[in-house]
């Protein structure tokens, strides 16, 4: 596994695997990319897909999915990992995000977008460079959906927004419900409702998957796993391996080893 140097939002990286790769596990961010070499297989939506060498993979934030290779001699992929945020604020704020119903498409718009984006994983990418990848993808996807989308109201995404950034902020300790309430304006639940349409995910997702973004920037400095779950507000190394697992299909001492080669 190779990962391009982080940036705010996006996260690029190049993988190859034979037989098993991960399992079932779901993002909070739109995770898109293409096929390099050989085969992948992968359960999502009730459905087995396959994507070949040169098809492009589109899978929409907190689906369930796996992966494997349907191929003996693995497979080899570069995939976007695409904060809903930004797919919202490209195209203007529209609501809901981009559905895509087919996995696996081909799509000129798309594979440009990505190309874009996926080229080169040895830099980062310019800021400019970075919105008129984000630009292109959003758009293309928006023209893939089956789910048409109408500007949201001005109050639901200030709202959101404040939560969100306020859950990226206190990732380190749980944050109530109350909380959230007196940030955003709304209730819990009509939070939860808007937080959902607006970025793909809830609240309480959001703030877990930044704990184990914290998680594994530790954990790929050379941090053991108890300290790197101590650093990242877990209750402990158990409570962060589940997680984990959950979120990215394989445990955090595996990925630890992927990452030393």
């Amino acid at each position: 596994m190779r990962l391009a140097p982080p940036q705010s939002g996006l996260e690029r990286l190049e993988a190859f695997f034979t037989g098993h790769a991960y399992d079932p596990h779901r993002h909070d961010t739109y995770a898109v990319g293409f096929t390099v070499t050989g085969a992948q297989a992968f359960a999502y939506r009730g459905a087995d897909r396959v994507s070949t060498a040169g098809k492009l993979i589109v899978l929409h934030p907190d689906e369930r999915h796996d992966g494997r290779s349907s191929v003996e001699t693995g497979f080899a992929y570069r995939m976007l990992y695409l904060e809903p945020r930004l797919v919202r604020d490209a195209l203007g704020g529209r609501a809901p995000l981009p559905f895509v119903d087919r996995a696996v498409v081909e799509d000129a718009r798309l594979s440009a977008g990505l190309l874009q984006a996926l080229g080169d994983l040895d830099r980062p990418l310019e800021p400019l460079e970075a919105d008129a990848a984000v630009l292109a993808i959003a758009e293309a996807l928006q023209a893939l959906s089956r789910v048409p989308a109408r500007p949201a109201s001005g109050r639901a995404g200030k709202a959101v927004e404040q939560a969100r950034a306020y859950l990226a902020a206190e990732a380190d300790r749980s944050v109530e419900s109350g909380e959230l309430e007196q940030v955003s304006g709304l209730d819990r639940y009509e939070l939860t409702r808007q937080f959902r349409r607006l970025l793909g995910t809830s609240p309480y997702r959001y703030q877990t998957q930044r704990r184990l973004e914290r998680a594994r920037r530790a954990i790929g400095s050379g941090c053991a796993l108890a300290e790197a779950a101590a650093t990242a507000g877990f209750a402990d190394q158990s409570h962060m391996t589940r997680q984990f697992r959950a979120t990215y299909g394989l445990p955090p001492g595996r990925w630890q080893r992927m990452l030393r080669g």
